[in-house]
């Protein structure tokens, strides 16, 4: 292992969400009168949470969310909270095979709940147990800020110079790239285009991946 601790996002690192919550947000907004695509949220707004994402979206809709904007995203949530949400490809064999003394954290937009929740649904929260870090809860500055990476970082003991860190996000690539520690940018997820691992070493990742036998690769494993 050529790094001393290794730090993940979650959405469309472990879990397919980017792909799921996209299509549901291109659906409504596209129903608003403003049609556009998945690929196209994706492009847009994905990474972002909070009021960033909301400030996202209303400044391409022009105008304030309407009123049922968030019962629509909360419904989806709650679906996806009780019934799972498949794995990234080779995500859980990946997190499985990791020698266990290997400090691991998460490092993630999404709020604690929905971390642990999932994580649960994969059978990895043992694993990832006291290292779930949440830009909305733990810090003041979320991505693409680095402070999410410098926070889970320093609750493992690990310098983020030692650190590798996995994104897959454009968002997350950027502030990743900040820290100072060594950036995969993962391809790995549905929610990627054929352009995705160009524009992630355009942001500043290290190596991009397709697979995690890629990100085992670049990780020394």
């Amino acid at each position: 292992m050529r790094f001393d601790a290794l730090i993940f996002d979650f959405d469309g690192v472990l879990i397919e969400s980017e792909a799921a919550g996209n299509r549901q947000l291109a659906a409504y907004l596209t129903g608003l009168g403003h049609a556009i695509t998945p690929a196209e949220t994706m492009a847009r707004f994905m990474g972002l949470a909070g009021a960033d994402f909301r400030a996202a979206v209303e400044g391409h809709i022009g105008r304030p969310l309407p009123a049922d904007f968030h019962a629509a995203r909360e419904a989806e949530e709650a679906r996806a909270l009780a019934d799972g949400i498949e794995e990234v490809a080779g995500a859980v064999a990946f997190v499985r095979a990791l020698p266990p003394a290997l400090p691991i954290a998460v490092a993630s937009s999404s709020p604690t709940y929905w971390i642990e929740a999932h994580l649960r649904h994969l059978g990895l929260l043992d694993r990832f147990a006291g290292h779930i870090n949440s830009g909305r809860e733990h810090v003041a500055n979320g991505k693409p800020a680095p402070d999410i990476y410098w926070h889970a970082a320093e609750r493992l003991g690990v310098p983020i110079g030692r650190s590798a860190i996995i994104e897959d996000s454009p968002v997350g690539v950027t502030g990743a790239a900040r820290s100072g520690a060594f950036v995969i940018g993962l391809c790995a997820g549905g929610h990627c285009p054929a352009d995705h691992g160009a524009r992630l070493t355009d942001l500043g990742a290290d190596v991009v991946a397709a697979d995690f036998g890629e990100v085992a690769t670049a990780l020394g494993l």
